[in-house]
């Protein structure tokens, strides 16, 4: 049987401009090529989840509006479950706006609408699916309440939650105890912390001082430096799989969808980690958030090429 992962979060769409460098404040700087995509963190990690052959549930909301008929259907085609997205009369549909520069890097700037209307009904109405599933995604582009919720909900039906802590915001201690992995990049991490990462060293230093807080599992994204998984047993750092980056756009949401499906495949954390890293290196191979996400068949022959497997 494939693995069943629900995914709770943000569904919203992106406009894309490719620049040769990014503006400075105050400045115009005059675009390549510019590209519209559907977006949001819970609707790419669960296209994600989709693409690499797992079950995908997604729990949402959209505007009533043109936009919000586009997202349903696009998440639909890529195999995700759709029954718990609602459409949502008294707002508008989650948008953002992406600068991304010739290096890949990015500026994103988001105006959530409907992703923050979202309730605690829509994660009781979901209840049934929810204690099906083997793995549960969360991040925080929808209300901190509804988060919390629904890992509590999923912390006492025994279904393990990924929590992606972006963008961040402080995160309160019921919440922590219901996750299974955390997995902030460099900047959250520092922003948990409260220690300026400058170093491997302040690195290793900011993932314990997040493991005394209550959190058992970390795992650090390291952009093209790779990951670092920091518990009470163990920290192990995983090297970055070397490509020729176009747009980071939707590379951490490709890394926690791949690494939910591998755990709930019965893969250890280290193997996860390793999957994660590639899906996600492959991911920046493309430009935009969903249609760059891999399929499974694309990671294994990319994992093939490389011969890191």
């Amino acid at each position: 049987m494939r693995p069943r992962i629900i995914v709770v979060g943000s569904i919203h769409m992106d406009f894309t401009i490719l620049v040769n460098r990014l503006p400075k404040t105050g400045e115009t700087v005059i675009g390549r090529s510019f590209k519209m995509s559907p977006g949001g963190k819970g609707a790419n990690q669960a296209v994600a989840v989709a693409r690499l052959n797992a079950e995908a549930y997604m729990v949402g909301r959209v505007g009533n509006d043109y936009l919000g008929s586009i997202l349903i259907e696009s998440i639909s085609k890529s195999g995700v479950n759709v029954d718990f997205v609602k459409k949502d009369s008294t707002t508008h549909s989650g948008l953002a706006f992406i600068t991304v520069d010739s290096k890949g890097r990015n500026t994103i700037s988001v105006a959530p609408g409907a992703d923050l209307t979202i309730t605690k009904e829509d994660i009781e109405e979901a209840i049934n699916a929810i204690k099906k599933v083997d793995m549960m995604l969360l991040q925080l582009e929808i209300p901190l309440e509804v988060v919390t919720y629904a890992a509590k909900k999923a912390f006492e039906n025994d279904i393990k939650v990924i929590l992606n802590p972006a963008p961040y915001k402080p995160l309160p201690k019921k919440l922590l105890e219901s996750i299974f992995i955390l997995t902030p990049n460099e900047v959250e991490a520092s922003m948990m912390s409260k220690i300026d990462i400058k170093g491997p060293k302040d690195l290793i230093k900011a993932g314990k001082k997040l493991i005394g807080m209550g959190i058992e599992r970390i795992v650090i994204t390291l952009g093209d430096k790779g990951a670092m998984l920091v518990s009470k047993e163990k920290i192990l750092r995983f090297p970055a799989v070397k490509v020729k980056a176009i747009d980071t756009t939707g590379a951490g949401d490709a890394f926690n969808g791949a690494l939910a499906v591998a755990l709930a495949e019965g893969k250890n954390i280290e193997e996860a980690i390793k999957f994660a890293n590639f899906t996600g290196a492959l991911t920046t191979t493309k430009v935009g958030a969903q249609e760059a996400l891999p399929t499974r068949k694309e990671v294994e022959e990319f994992i093939k090429e490389t011969g890191m497997n």
